[in-house]
This record gives C-alpha cells, structure tokens and sequence, in this order.
C-alpha cells in the first residue's frame, strides 16, 4: 500500500462515499492525509446514513462539515443532504459554496436554511456541470448573471420556483441535456397555472408530482419524455421527431400531444392510465421502429375499445419487448385474439392480471403461439390475503395449466412474480 501513488490513495478515497468514512480513511498515515487534502475530489455528507449525525447539534454538524471541507483543495463533487435537520446557518453554508465553487463539476444539495441561500447567485458562472436542488426556493433569476455555462443536467426537488423564473433558468443553461422536476411548488402568477419552457439541447425530462393547467415544452433534441404521478390538463411536446422514450404512469391528463413526427419511438410505456385508444394509437401507430411496449392497468374511455394483437403485429414489426397486463370486463378482453400474425421478433413477454379467472391460461397459451421466437417470459400476479375456495381452485388451476403449456416451450426461461 505504501508504494501506491499518492493520486491513486485520492481516487480509492472519493470512491468511499460517506464524509466520516473518508475521514477515518484518511487518519491512517500521513500519505493519505495528504492524498485526503490534495487529491481527494468527491465527498458526501447525508443525514441518513451517519447515525451519528442525528445525534448531535446542528451547530456542531456544521463545525464537523466546514472542518472537513476546508481540509481539502480541488473538490470536484459535493453532496450535502440533510434531511433530518431543521436549520443551517446560511453564512456558514455561503462560506463551504464559495470555499469549493471553482472547482465544482457536480453538486448535490439539499439543506434548509435560514435565511434561503441564493445557490444560483453564488454558483452561477462557473464550471458546474450537475445541479440537483432540494426544499430550496428561487426567485429572481437573471439568465445573463446568474448563468451556468457547462450545466449539463438540473435536478429540482420540492423547490418553489415561479414559471418564468423555471423559464428564464432553462434559458440560462445553454448545454442543459437532462432536467428532473419533482413535487415543485409553482408559484401562481394567475389563475390558471401554466408552464412554458423552451430548451434546445434538452435530451430527456423527468415530471413528477406536479398539477397544471398547461405544461408546453419545446425541445428539438427530446429524446426521454417520462411523466408520473401528475395531474396535467393539458401536455404538449414540440419538437422534430427525435423522442425514442415515451413513459406515462399514474398521470391525470385531459389533451395529450407528444408531435405528430414520433416515427423515431423506440419504447412506449404506460400504465395506470386512461387513454381514448383510437387518438393514442393514431399518436403512436407510425413508430415502425419500436422495441418495446408496455401496457398496464391501462384503462379504456370508452368501454368498447379493444386493442387486438393483430393490431401490434402489424403496426411494430421490431418489437422485442411486449408487457400487457389482461382484464376481462363484459366477457371481452382487451387485448383480444383476433386475427393471425405473429410477434416474430418478440423476445420478453410480460404479462399480469388483477383479477384471474380460467380465461387467464387461454390467453397466455395464445400469446405463446403467436411469439414464435420467445426467449422469456414473465408472469405478475396480484393474490389477496384473503382467498375464497372457489379463488384457490382457480389459481391452481392456472399452476396446472402453466406447468403443462411449458413442456411444450422448454426453450422459454420462465418467472413469476407475485403481490
């Protein structure tokens, strides 16, 4: 270990994680003091997984994190997550941001304070590439002083932030590639609450927990679009056709647009969902060249829309990734038999139900018939805790079934999962 260089001990050291961790490290000669204070460059402080910290003051939480920090030079990443303690003083936590602010790359943070500190005002302009900002709140931002050159991902997390301030903070990140919005406090302006955010070099976006009126994004390199968890009434996506990854789950929403030039989707997944089929799958039906698709609890606006297999087959030709979760309602399943093309090219086949009955197994037996190629197969099922004779009969009845209908696909590697 002693003949180790000095910048490797630096790199064995950040790769710790936890603060205490490096600082007890750090204590076992006066190599990796050394390599603790000139060459150490990430390190983390989170009140979750130090016991220790929830025992002692903040005060004195905040003499140990300055002590450590301004024990070293060039920290590229910093990580102070503090969710379990009620106030910092904001000069102390000024002074560990301006301490490490020129060489940052990467900062994660997530401190209550008091007064707010203005992280935008005291990183801005610098070399910060990464941002996730937690229980913070941001006003006034000016795009031309308060602007991140190299910021390539924004993460905001319970913050409160007006529309135009989330706007202008976009527009102040010209390289911007990935933003995660999480559970944000939109300051109303009006009645009607509406977000319009424009950001050309956006690949991918995250939305979760947040209620709009409007939500317009405009990105002409959007390639995730993933939304959960939100009540929106109306979404719309402008770009020029280069969204591969659409996801939706647990979303309220009254007008959905993703662009009429999708023809680049690669995967479409959404669950617990109301859709009105015919507008969905005319939204999707040109992506010749998707990979997977996930349908799951999705629910119906109308009760006689059916979505058939053939429909599938034909329409996405590559698909190597088919989840459908069954539901018989009136005697008619949704994801009905009809027709005779095969999913030649599926290789995972996902499938689940809420409520089983006999017609499960037939459906199953079906779906292998079709997939001529299948290599795996998944089956999710939901048993209550509470089960009638008639429900057991039933559920061994599907054991019986599934046993029997795989000794005729021996190459198919099988797993159940149960809730």
């Amino acid at each position: 270990m002693e003949h180790l260089p000095v910048e490797v001990i630096g790199n064995i050291l950040s790769r710790l994680g936890g603060a205490r961790d490096v600082v007890i490290a750090s204590a076992t000669c006066r190599k990796w003091r050394e390599a603790s204070r000139k060459h150490l460059h990430t390190l983390a402080f989170n009140s979750n997984d130090l016991p220790p910290y929830r025992d002692i003051t903040p005060k004195q939480l905040e003499i140990l994190i300055t002590q450590t920090i301004f024990q070293t030079t060039g920290l590229q990443g910093l990580s102070i997550l503090m969710d379990d303690v009620d106030e910092f003083s904001a000069s102390t936590v000024i002074a560990w941001l301006m301490y490490t602010r020129e060489t940052l790359r990467r900062l994660f943070y997530n401190v209550r304070t008091s007064p707010n500190v203005n992280i935008l005002e005291i990183c801005g302009r610098q070399k910060l590439e990464t941002l996730a900002l937690a229980h913070n709140s941001i006003t006034g931002v000016e795009p031309n002083f308060q602007r991140f050159p190299c910021l390539k991902s924004l993460s905001l997390s319970h913050v409160s932030i007006s529309a135009l301030d989330l706007s202008l903070l976009l527009t102040a990140c010209p390289k911007l590639e990935s933003l995660e919005l999480v559970n944000l406090e939109i300051a109303m302006s009006d009645a009607q609450v509406t977000v319009e955010l424009s950001c050309p070099t956006l690949k991918s976006i995250y939305v979760e927990a947040i209620s709009l009126d409007k939500f317009m994004l405009e990105a002409d390199s959007i390639e995730r679009l993933h939304l959960r968890d939100c009540a929106l009434e109306l979404f719309e996506l402008i770009g020029i056709g280069t969204l591969k990854y659409f996801k939706i789950d647990d979303v309220s929403v009254i007008h959905l647009d993703i662009g009429e030039t999708i023809d680049n989707l690669e995967v479409v997944d959404v669950s617990n969902f109301t859709i009105i089929w015919p507008k969905f799958y005319q939204m999707i039906s040109r992506s010749s060249k998707l990979r997977k698709l996930r349908l799951w609890d999705v629910a119906f606006d109308d009760e006689d829309e059916v979505v058939d297999l053939e429909t599938i087959a034909v329409c996405f030709p590559r698909l190597k990734h088919l989840a459908l979760s069954y539901e018989l309602r009136d005697g008619v399943m949704h994801y009905g038999l009809q027709g005779s093309s095969n999913l030649e090219n599926v290789m995972v086949l996902e499938l689940g139900w809420t409520v089983i009955n006999d017609l499960f197994s037939h459906w199953v037996e079906e779906l292998l018939k079709r997939c001529t190629n299948l290599r795996k197969m998944i089956i999710f099922g939901s048993v209550s805790e509470v089960k009638s004779h008639e429900e057991c009969q039933i559920l061994a009845n599907f054991t019986s079934s599934i046993v029997q209908l795989m000794r005729k696909y021996m190459n198919v590697e099988v797993h159940f999962e149960f809730e």
